[in-house]
């Protein structure tokens, strides 16, 4: 084969070339201080001789035969000095032995070369030799690749980062070395194929060589990018797979006729449905990934390719329109590979409920999904809960004891991660497990803690800045409030005035009766309206009365007769303290709430009643339903309505109302089943028990 000799040619006169300036360059720039340099320098400018004889004369004259032997008996050289270089120069009398039966063994190739000379007349002589030559320079090969393992094994690691690039420069050349003798011995000829290509190999190797004498070499360091590394792997596997399809086909030589045809086509069919079915599943790129991570890197994540990742995955506003918890809780997931997850927000009494989910389906869980105390816990520990360590009964800061039951059957739940911002929490971001399983290390710790506080300062920022528009929002809906005032105000007067000349100057007593009294319930309610509008805003409170829980649900219920179905199904007369009129202007809006969500002939229920501390009205609807991201971001923020035209002030006030009699309102709403409205005050007994014989609270007439 001409063409194969003549890249046999170039790539000797290529290896001559490198490993000569290779030679030339540790000679002049070399590191001074290493002992084993002038050794090196010998043992690239011997293989450059090697190279330059063999484009010269051909590889297999025994003159480059001779060269070869001068050459490898260098770089065994090499390897002793680099013993010494290593600092470990009293164990050089244990290496010493082996390196020397290594330099004998690698002498009698000249004896092999004139043996070879001397019978190359006589074929079974001959093929003796050859056969003889490969396998002593294959033992030699691996007793040096042992003397190279146990050389950079045994060394400190300060001595490692100086050896690191010279020992793979050695493995590299004796493991193609390797490659070349065992093919030569098993085949009984030379494998001209390798053998074009020796010459390139020893330009290849000579580079990292010659970088391991630079004086900052305990610096320098390979760090392929993981993407080059996956995609090297990617072709490797693929590279294999089709190897091992090859070799099944050829394999099936020795058969004949129709079978074997049939057997060929069913190994195509049956490789490409293999192919099909894996290579595309994510189980096994994400079982690749992490096998690679975890043996190729020193660090499991990319750090630079994970924070523009999760930069991108937060500023970015696009056509989906999903909301920035939901960006959070992706960001954080992406990291881990995880496929899903949760974000938890605190509530007023610091326990933890649903704030919003992604691609996390059928979350059957209860409404306080993590208790305040557990909350603290995570707060002031900034604990990062792995759920298969709770689940298996291990405590770090006594959060077991609060832990509650939902982990156990929702088996998906992995990690729990808090967002902490200047040490508050935020909320806590729940992580699906991956699809490779595996357990949480340091380096999960570590990052998902700074993450999650980066994640905190986000929502914290978007909080701020719902509170400001809020606030502005708030001041432009004063200033208007203000313009009615004055105009009630005139109103009122104006009928103040007509009140009094009617009753100067009416002439039917009737008419007069009845306009009087149209126009004393007007001006009065005006006046009531102008009164609360004017309190608002104030921190003013309403006279407490004592109030009756039956009579007050009768009267809502009594309200909406004729406009829709509203039953009374638990009705008890317990009294409670608080503002009827307030009281029954915050029910109103709520069951108005409840009859806009429900079909036309679907009652509203309502239930009065006492659990023993405080008065309950419960209204509960069959309706639509809400999310739990609505019900936690925009039920009761003013100007958020559901409502087609609504103001979205009403549950706002409502809320509020309770509020100023000491009471609160909760919610429960599921997305198609319905919601229920609870509205609790304090009980008048308990109340006087608490507040002592001091305090007086005014019966209602």
């Amino acid at each position: 084969m001409v063409w194969l000799a003549n890249i046999g040619s170039l790539s000797f006169l290529l290896g001559a070339l490198v490993s000569g300036l290779a030679a030339l360059w540790i000679a002049r720039s070399g590191a001074a201080e290493r002992s084993d340099r002038w050794a090196g320098v010998a043992a690239l400018a011997l293989t450059a001789n090697w190279c330059f004889a063999a484009a010269s004369f051909g590889a297999e004259q025994p003159v480059v035969a001779l060269t070869e032997v001068t050459k490898n008996l260098a770089w065994i050289y090499v390897l002793l000095r680099l013993f010494a270089n290593d600092g470990r120069d009293e164990t050089l009398r244990l290496v010493r032995p082996a390196a020397i039966v290594l330099g004998i063994v690698e002498t009698f190739q000249i004896v092999l070369v004139m043996l070879a000379l001397r019978n190359a007349n006589s074929p079974g002589a001959a093929t003796l030799v050859f056969e003889t030559s490969a396998i002593l320079r294959a033992l030699t090969v691996v007793g040096a690749l042992v003397l190279l393992h146990n050389l950079y094994v045994g060394a400190a690691l300060s001595s490692r980062r100086i050896l690191r690039w010279n020992a793979a420069a050695l493995a590299g050349m004796w493991a193609f070395s390797l490659n070349f003798y065992t093919l030569s011995y098993l085949t009984g000829e030379v494998p001209v194929e390798l053998q074009a290509i020796s010459g390139l190999a020893a330009a290849i190797i000579a580079i990292p060589f010659a970088v391991g004498f630079n004086s900052s070499a305990a610096g320098l360091e390979f760090r392929p990018s993981r993407t080059l590394t996956f995609r090297s792997l990617s072709l490797l596997v693929i590279g294999a797979y089709f190897i091992l399809m090859l070799l099944l086909a050829n394999s099936l030589d020795m058969l004949r006729g129709d079978i074997r045809a049939l057997t060929q086509v069913g190994l195509i069919l049956a490789a490409g449905a293999l192919a099909l079915i894996w290579l595309p599943s994510q189980r096994v790129r994400g079982w690749l990934r992490v096998t690679a991570v975890k043996h190729l890197f020193k660090h499991r994540y990319d750090y630079r390719n994970e924070w523009i990742r999760f930069t991108n995955t937060i500023g970015r506003t696009g056509f989906d329109e999903t909301s920035l918890q939901e960006r959070a809780i992706k960001a954080l997931a992406d990291i881990t590979d995880s496929p899903c997850g949760l974000l938890l927000l605190p509530d007023d009494d610091g326990a933890l409920g649903m704030g919003a989910h992604w691609n996390w389906p059928n979350s059957q869980l209860p409404p306080c999904v993590m208790s305040a105390d557990l909350a603290a816990i995570l707060e002031r520990e900034g604990l990062i809960l792995d759920f298969d360590e709770v689940r298996s009964g291990k405590d770090h800061h006594g959060e077991l004891a609060h832990m509650p039951a939902w982990p156990d059957a929702e088996t998906r739940a992995w990690a729990a991660v808090p967002l902490l911002h200047f040490d508050r929490l935020v909320g806590v971001v729940v992580l699906a497990r991956p699809a490779i399983e595996r357990e949480l290390d340091w380096e999960d710790y570590d990052l998902l803690g700074i993450v999650g506080r980066q994640l905190a300062s986000y929502l914290s920022e978007q909080s701020g800045q719902a509170a400001l528009s809020e606030a502005s929002r708030f001041d432009e809906f004063n200033r208007r409030m203000a313009f009615v005032m004055h105009d009630i105000k005139n109103l009122s007067s104006q009928m103040s005035l007509l009140l009094r000349n009617a009753e100067k100057h009416a002439d039917k007593p009737e008419f007069r009766k009845d306009m009087l009294v149209t126009l004393r319930n007007s001006a009065d309610k005006l006046n009531s309206l102008l009164a609360r509008l004017g309190r608002y805003g104030t921190g003013a409170r309403e006279e407490m009365h004592a109030i009756n829980l039956a009579d007050v649900a009768r009267s809502i219920v009594k309200s909406f007769d004729g406009v829709h179905p509203v039953a009374l199904s638990r009705c008890e007369g317990n009294e409670v303290i608080g503002d009827r009129e307030g009281l029954e202007q915050a029910l109103v809006h709520l069951v108005q709430n409840a009859i806009d969500a429900s079909e036309p002939d679907v009652p509203v229920m309502i239930e009065a009643f006492s659990d023993g501390i405080s008065g309950q009205f419960q209204i509960i609807d069959n309706g639509k339903g809400m999310s739990p991201a609505f019900v936690r971001n925009g039920l009761f923020k003013p100007f958020v309505s559901s409502k087609d035209g609504g103001f979205g002030i009403g549950a706002y006030e409502a809320r509020e109302i309770i509020r100023a009699m000491d009471g609160r309102l909760d919610v429960e709403s599921r997305e198609g089943l319905g919601t229920r409205f609870t509205v609790s005050l304090p009980l008048r007994s308990a109340r006087e028990i608490y507040a002592g014989p001091k305090e007086h609270i005014e019966e209602t007439v």
